[in-house]
């Protein structure tokens, strides 16, 4: 049985009551007004009212008031939130009074009843001045005694349940933030004390809370005001600006929120729902890559356009960013039918003009490949499906080489045959002497798209990077949930380092290097130094308000099968080149015998569909560099 509550047209019970209320207090104020305002006219004394005007006004009084309701409801005073009222609400009662007193004027002169003119200027003023304070009493006793001073939660009593917060930011965000906890009947929280590193406001007051000091006193500030949460409202500082603050707060023990980059806010509001967990991505050593997309996907205008893997982490933003540039037609695919529809619900609502095709399938499938390049005949295809867990694909290595290999090899001889004009592969820094059947087998990958381009008027090219924050199945979002079931985290050795980088700056790389790409290229970007992976977990937990080692554990488990202590982006004989992007380089391609590659892809092919373990050596023969065994024997056998 459905709820008659969310029927059309229902009304909830407490509402119409409120709604009842406001009705008998403004039928008051209207016949407060209208007499009022003939007793200012005489000065407050009712013996030197005219008799004439006392039954004028008394006899209209009936019509004054149903005007004025009537006009109350054509202006939504009846429905608009007061608990949140501002400027906005409070020029709309100046208005619609306005717009209820000259009816009233047209009303008494169309009437002919007798009053002094200045009867409806006095009158409307006491009816604005009535209405304002009836729908702004809430808001402004929200804000004289809701927060008034630090401790007092919304009834004036000590805030015992909600947080102590201190505000790093005191200009529009801080404050607009501020007035959301102020007024917000669902927040218990108390704003204690704002700091900011404009030395102009410190020792002000914004909104009854002290501006206390700089963002380098946070520290301190916290300690003396017992905060127990820290919220970084400075939109439009920059990445280095933000890695500062966030470093401060890190010596408290406070849990650490911040607002999103200006770029995010441009069209939405600013909010206290929009206070974000602080990510690990805050804290990398190095600005975020910049690009010009504008510029970059120039060649995607007009153009089909294809991206496997299409609803996975990189191919869904890969998505994203290609429908905002006018391309012809795009075309997801994807093996799993529910990111795919996923991704496809987002664009449709997004980019409702775009042309989009969204199609299941396998890219190890060689008659759906055909079909697929035979109907839509792609100019690009960005080739993202794969399978990227290593020790995942360590138990199942020829799953990794049938999907991995022999997808890329299928879509990129269907790229070949019907003409696409280039090939983009997403390839891994753990190509790189790679220690694992996953990163093996990409790195046939990259050898198979230097073998296409040798003989293909296709521009092949494979784009190589570390690490993906946030992509599924990376460390960031396992750490997170191990800190909310309270712990431990683990972490496979205290001495373990990355390459990171985040999905927008990933499908950067992967989008200039179709703009640069002339065919056979490995693109690699400058990911700055790496990060150890004990740091980042240690990190996450003090921003969540928690103490390593004291309130949340970090458990060492060791080398998971096929890992490395480090990954390598290069090998030591492709060498660098330069590209106009000084944060992106193009490996010199190693050669090798194409022939050869061919045969042995024959006869992996078919060890690969015999299930068998000597996959592992056959892939050996392909990637000479490729160590069979754990990550951790590699290591120590560098480090002698």
């Amino acid at each position: 049985m459905k709820d008659n509550r969310f029927l059309k047209g229902h009304i909830p019970k407490n509402r119409q009551i409120r709604t009842l209320c406001l009705l008998i207090i403004d039928s008051l104020i209207v016949s407060l007004s209208a007499f009022l305002g003939l007793l200012l006219r005489f000065d407050l004394s009712w013996e030197k009212v005219d008799i004439v005007y006392r039954e004028a006004v008394l006899n209209y009084l009936p019509f004054y008031i149903a005007a004025t309701l009537a006009v109350f409801f054509v202006r939504k005073l009846y429905a608009t939130m007061w608990s949140v009222a501002g400027v906005r609400e409070a020029l709309n009662i100046v208005a619609t009074s306005a717009m209820a007193a000259l009816i009233q004027t047209a009303g008494m002169m169309l009437l002919q009843y007798k009053v002094p003119r200045s009867y409806y200027i006095l009158s409307f003023a006491v009816l604005c001045a009535g209405t304002l304070a009836v729908r702004l009493s809430y808001r402004i006793w929200l804000s004289l005694f809701g927060q008034g001073l630090p401790g007092l939660n919304h009834k004036g009593s000590h805030n015992r349940e909600g947080k102590r917060i201190l505000i790093a930011g005191a200009g529009t965000s801080g404050a607009v933030i501020l007035k959301e906890i102020h007024t917000s009947p669902f927040v218990d929280d108390t704003v204690v004390c704002f700091v900011d590193d404009d030395r102009n406001k410190i020792g002000k007051i914004l909104n009854g809370v002290p501006v206390e000091g700089s963002c380098e006193d946070i520290p301190w500030l916290a300690k003396k005001y017992r905060a127990d949460e820290i919220d970084i409202a400075m939109p439009s500082a920059t990445a280095q600006e933000r890695k500062r603050v966030i470093e401060i707060c890190r010596e408290t023990d406070c849990k650490v929120r911040i607002l999103p980059g200006i770029y995010q806010l441009l069209n939405d509001e600013v909010s206290v729902s929009q206070l974000r967990e602080v990510q690990i991505e805050d804290l990398l050593e190095r600005e975020p890559i910049r690009v010009n997309l504008d510029e970059i996907l120039d060649y995607v205008s007009g153009k089909v356009v294809l991206v496997t893997g299409g609803g996975g982490s990189i191919g869904s933003e890969l998505c994203r960013q290609i429908a905002g540039h006018n391309p012809k037609q795009l075309i997801v695919f994807d093996v799993y039918e529910n990111n795919a529809y996923d991704i496809q619900q987002e664009l449709k609502k997004k980019y409702p003009e775009l042309d989009l095709v969204v199609l299941i399938g396998s890219v190890r499938n060689t008659h759906r490949m055909e079909s697929v390049f035979a109907k839509y005949r792609p100019d690009i295809v960005y080739h993202a499906a794969a399978h990227k867990h290593v020790p995942l694909m360590e138990d199942s290595p020829c799953e990794a080489v049938k999907n991995n290999v022999f997808g890329t090899y299928k879509t990129a001889k269907a790229a070949d045959k019907y003409g696409t004009k280039r090939f983009v592969l997403i390839s891994t820094d753990k190509a790189v002497n790679p220690t694992n059947i996953m990163g093996a087998s990409k790195r046939i990958c990259e050898m198979i798209i230097q073998m296409m381009d040798a003989k293909s008027e296709t521009d092949f090219v494979a784009v190589r990077f570390g690490n993906v924050l946030g992509s599924n199945g990376s460390v960031i979002p396992l750490f997170k949930k191990q800190i909310e079931a309270g712990g431990p985290v683990t972490v496979t050795d205290p001495e373990i380092i990355r390459y990171f980088m985040t999905i927008p700056e990933a499908v950067s790389l992967v989008l200039q290097a179709g703009a640069y790409a002339k065919g056979g290229e490995i693109f690699v970007l400058d990911m700055g130094k790496p990060v150890k992976i004990l740091s980042l977990a240690e990190n996450l937990i003090r921003l969540s308000g928690y103490e390593p080692y004291t309130d949340i554990q970090i458990k060492f488990i060791g080398l998971r099968p096929g890992e490395k202590l480090y990954e390598e982006l290069l090998m030591d004989e492709e060498g660098l080149q330069e590209t106009p992007n000084r944060l992106i380089h193009i490996g010199k391609p190693i050669e090798f015998d194409a022939e050869k590659l061919r045969e042995q892809l024959d006869k992996l092919y078919e060890v690969a569909n015999q299930d068998t373990e000597k996959v592992r050596e056959l892939v050996k023969e392909i990637v000479p560099t490729y160590r069979i065994g754990s990550g951790s024997e590699r290591q120590e056998s560098a480090a002698i």
